[in-house]
């Protein structure tokens, strides 16, 4: 006959062993250097490359352009980039919400104009005080998307065909706003068109603004780390973090550098990298963006998960037409103007591109909001060194167009690997 066994030590051995699981980040956090090294090789063999291909295609097109012209990356050409992605990116930011989801907004160009030619009727013709017009041109962006939230989750219909009418439609309604005028420039002595023009930081207030970005970094990384402790996790090596800030800061300190060599840091650009950080610590520390990343992963399953699917939806759709009016208003100020051409031409096809190049995944649940940066800075470098070379405009949208294939191939395959090793 056999007894049950009394030994303490068995239970634990079994508990322990029940326990034991590969997905417990306690058993697979790596220490030092080295594990540093093996976890970044773990992370590209499962085809997690986060932004890793991107930041690579960025440097080989600065330095292919340089070789050909070595006025590229002067300080002017430099500051001429950061004008220039302002705009676009911000409406590129808008789209990364939508692609997290799965779900796209055709009509991002089409608001961007109606917003520009609300505040160029209302403060120019209609008298109204600037700040007013900006208002209103932005709550015009909000109810747009608040349309089209509604449209989708009442009614069921795809957001490419809600955004494609969008396009079409709204694309109208900013050429009767502007009317028989077509065209209206905006006083260069306005604020509007000084914020985009002529602002610009101080060099040592540019050094200062990084220098706090770095301490908050540090800052965010030991909160993160006393959690971590808090709920037995293990917390991430001090000298990685360390490391880490390190290289931000000299990274954004040359930047700076570069850039204060000419104008220096504009301040419309500032405020486009200051609204992509809010997206982004939105994104990753509310309960509204893990609702939208769950969403965008399996939204059956953020259903059942008890998460209000359709108030999802809709505030992204607002959030992204939001930003598309104020990209538009960004444009309007850059150009002093708001004409039948604004938010036209290539403006929707920019914005797309940006934020899949940039890294956003068109198959949802995969992305960051620093996805536009980086999307808009490659296309924005493409037509800037093709502008160096006195290229034509043809060649630009060819090459546009394979670095766009270039960047949705690198997803499906990542998206392949990571399914392969459990992790999509």
């Amino acid at each position: 006959m056999t007894l049950p066994t009394s030994d303490p030590t068995a239970s634990t051995e079994a508990a322990t062993a029940v326990a034991a699981d590969r997905a417990d980040e306690r058993l697979i956090a790596s220490v030092g250097i080295s594990g540093a090294f093996s976890t970044f090789r773990d992370r590209v063999k499962s085809g997690d490359l986060g932004s890793l291909p991107v930041i690579i295609g960025l440097l080989v097109i600065w330095a292919v352009f340089q070789a050909l012209n070595p006025a590229f990356l002067s300080s002017r050409n430099m500051v001429n980039l950061t004008l220039q992605s302002a705009a676009v990116g911000t409406i590129a930011l808008g789209i990364v919400l939508v692609l997290l989801l799965g779900e796209i907004d055709l009509s991002v160009g089409s608001v961007s104009g109606v917003s520009s030619a609300i505040v160029a009727v209302g403060f120019i013709q209609q008298g109204w005080p600037l700040a007013v017009a900006i208002l209103a041109a932005i709550l015009a962006g909000s109810a747009i998307g608040l349309l089209y939230g509604l449209v989708f989750t009442r009614w069921g219909v795809p957001s490419f065909v809600i955004t494609l009418a969008g396009l079409l439609g709204f694309l109208g309604l900013q050429l009767w706003i502007l009317g028989d005028a077509g065209s209206i420039n905006l006083p260069f002595e306005s604020a509007l068109v000084k914020f985009a023009t002529a602002w610009f930081l101080p060099s040592w207030l540019s050094y200062a603004v990084i220098l706090l970005t770095v301490a908050g970094y540090v800052a965010a990384r030991l909160a993160d780390n006393r959690r971590r402790v808090g709920a037995g996790l293990t917390p991430q090596p001090l000298h990685g973090v360390l490391v880490r800030a390190v290289v931000l800061g000299v990274i954004g300190c040359a930047g700076a550098y570069v850039l204060n060599q000419d104008r220096g840091v504009s301040v419309m650009f500032l405020t486009f990298i200051l609204l992509v950080f809010i997206v982004d610590v939105m994104v990753r520390r509310t309960s509204w963006g893990r609702s939208v990343m769950a969403i965008g992963g399996n939204v059956e399953a953020a259903r059942r998960a008890g998460i209000n699917v359709k108030r999802v939806y809709v505030s992204v759709f607002m959030a992204c037409s939001t930003l598309a009016a104020v990209g538009g208003l960004f444009a309007a100020a850059r150009l002093a103007s708001a004409s039948q051409s604004s938010g036209g031409a290539d403006t929707n096809l920019t914005a797309i591109a940006a934020a899949v190049i940039g890294g956003t995944s068109l198959f949802g649940g995969r992305g960051s909001a620093w996805s536009a940066v980086l999307g808009i800075l490659v296309l924005q470098s493409i037509t800037s060194g093709l502008s160096l070379l006195s290229l034509d405009s043809s060649i630009r949208y060819m090459v546009t167009g394979a670095v766009l294939l270039l960047a949705v191939t690198v997803d499906s395959l990542t998206r392949r690997s990571r399914a392969a090793h459990g992790r999509a």
